[in-house]
């Protein structure tokens, strides 16, 4: 399998086009690693490149980065309309294919480990990274930015890095080193200097305000054009999508008595993000991502039939056809998880359907939004089917580790907990999530058109059998699992997850 994460990171230098093309070429030296994008921004002072390949390629390219940016930005003379704290600010690492959060997790401390051995640069880590539930949002760690934080390191033990000396790199600063899911970089530019207004209007947006979830926004003077921009990150952009974003600093603004001008996107965008905007502004019926052009020639340049009237047999067989196969995975695990995305679909189709329809007018703010809280979760469901065969093939890699001396046998055991963990834990998300989907597709049933009723029973059955098979998975992994307070935490949450369902947690107390 193919195995890709992208990193994103950011380095405070948009001025000097020399200084930024001198990193990007030392990042692509390491074979294998491929350049997507790159941005800067002079008002900022900031540029953010886009990178993707193998994930040992990917955090060599993004060590050579911040190596590269260390000897070439002095943070004593940067200035720049964008808070940061080091000549490389921010390495975030994201999970394309082939690769989980966890896995990105990992390359994030193995990264920040080496930045500090190599450069002597202190490091912080966020978002799924972080050490301290305080240094999950980037604003907390940069509080300060470069000139405050080296102050207050030196004084304040709360301020020290995760990684490296209470103290600052001279020049370079300090770098914040992550793993997230992908992220949409979105500046919304208003006809106005005020910089007041922009950071009133980011203030009301922001989820730490109580705005928009999944959302951070700050004000950003752009003083070269003479405009305030609202500079956004939208960390889940299917459950709070861009177009939501725009309307509510439409709306914010309105107040003020300015308007938008112009917005722009940083970096990369996925299509889906701009397929749901195509969909919410043109109120298109029955559209599906199938229709898009370029998604049906990748569909058939793959080998997968384009879906249409006898064609879905064919989706389904490859699948069918692994399952089949006289191989352990994928097995029951992955199954399971492919009845909750099926439940997720399902519930997408009716939300997604019911909002076309006059009669369901006064839903379709909830409706939309379901349509978007089934389509991540299906997603998310689609993507633990590997992640279940992955989990149970460590399993028997484990146990067919050497175990000829007492130390091979002690690692050996080491590494069989450590697999047979994963492997419980898995299955335990994909019930959890189903559960999730289970009662919000009962939540849905008022909401949704009456003709659909049938497709909403059938999707709380599969959510049903995905709860009730990845339980069946837990179950037999925690008879081999050592430590008793995970098999009695994991135990007490299947039974609890086997109850919202309405059934009894199968094999629970094995």
């Amino acid at each position: 399998m193919k195995r890709l994460v992208e990193c994103v990171p950011n380095f405070s230098e948009g001025r000097d086009a020399s200084k930024v093309d001198a990193i990007i070429a030392a990042m692509r030296e390491v074979p294998g690693v491929f350049l997507l994008d790159r941005e800067s921004d002079a008002d900022h002072n900031r540029s953010v490149v886009t990178i993707a390949g193998e994930p040992e390629a990917v955090a060599e390219a993004a060590l050579r980065g911040v190596g590269k940016a260390a000897e070439l930005i002095d943070l004593t003379r940067h200035t720049g309309a964008h808070p940061r704290m080091g000549a490389t600010d921010v390495v975030p690492f994201i999970p394309v294919e082939g690769v989980a959060i966890e896995d990105c997790v990992a390359l994030a401390k193995k990264v920040g480990r080496e930045i500090w051995e190599r450069y002597r640069i202190p490091i912080y880590f966020y978002e799924a990274a972080a050490q301290r539930p305080d240094r999950t949002n980037l604003e907390n760690i940069r509080k300060g930015q470069f000139e405050g934080l080296r102050e207050e390191v030196q004084r304040n033990p709360d301020r020290a890095p995760d990684i490296g000396e209470p103290r600052l790199h001279p020049t370079a600063g300090a770098t914040v080193v992550g793993a997230r899911k992908f992220l949409i970089a979105y500046n919304i530019n208003l006809n106005t200097p005020d910089l007041e207004i922009a950071k009133r209007i980011a203030k009301n947006i922001r989820f730490s305000n109580g705005g928009l979830r999944y959302v951070k926004a700050m004000g950003v003077d752009l003083r070269a054009r003479n405009l305030a921009q609202v500079s956004i990150n939208l960390t889940d952009f299917e459950q709070t999508p861009i177009h939501r974003v725009f309307e509510m600093v439409e709306r914010e603004a309105e107040r003020y008595g300015v308007s938008i001008v112009g917005s722009e996107i940083v970096g990369l965008i996925p299509k889906r993000a701009i397929e749901m905007t195509s969909d919410f502004y043109l109120r298109l019926e029955n559209f599906s991502a199938a229709q898009v052009l370029e998604n049906r020639i990748e569909a058939s340049l793959a080998g997968v039939a384009a879906d249409g009237p006898g064609k879905l047999a064919g989706l389904a067989q490859p699948f069918l056809d692994a399952v089949a196969q006289p191989a352990a995975t994928p097995g029951g695990g992955s199954v399971a998880a492919l009845a909750g995305a099926l439940a997720a679909s399902l519930g997408q189709m009716v939300a997604g359907l019911s909002r076309k329809k006059k009669s369901q007018a006064a839903y379709l703010e909830l409706l939309s939004e379901a349509v978007a809280q089934f389509h991540a979760a299906a997603r998310g469901l689609s993507e633990a089917i590997d992640r279940d065969t992955a989990s149970f093939d460590s399993v028997m890699a484990a146990y067919k580790l050497p175990q000829t001396t007492p130390e091979e046998e002690q690692r050996r055991d080491a590494a069989i907990q450590q697999a047979l963990h994963s492997a419980a834990s898995v299955p335990l998300e994909v019930a959890r999530k189903a559960a999730d989907i289970f009662n919000l597709l009962g939540q849905l049933q008022p909401m949704a058109s009456p003709s659909m009723k049938s497709d909403i029973q059938v999707g709380r059955l599969m959510a049903t059998a995905a709860v009730r098979g990845a339980l069946e998975n837990v179950a037999i992994n925690l008879e081999s699992i050592t430590d008793a307070a995970t098999v009695s935490g994991m135990r007490a949450e299947a039974a609890r997850l086997a109850a919202r369902v309405g059934e009894s947690a199968v094999g629970a107390e094995r």
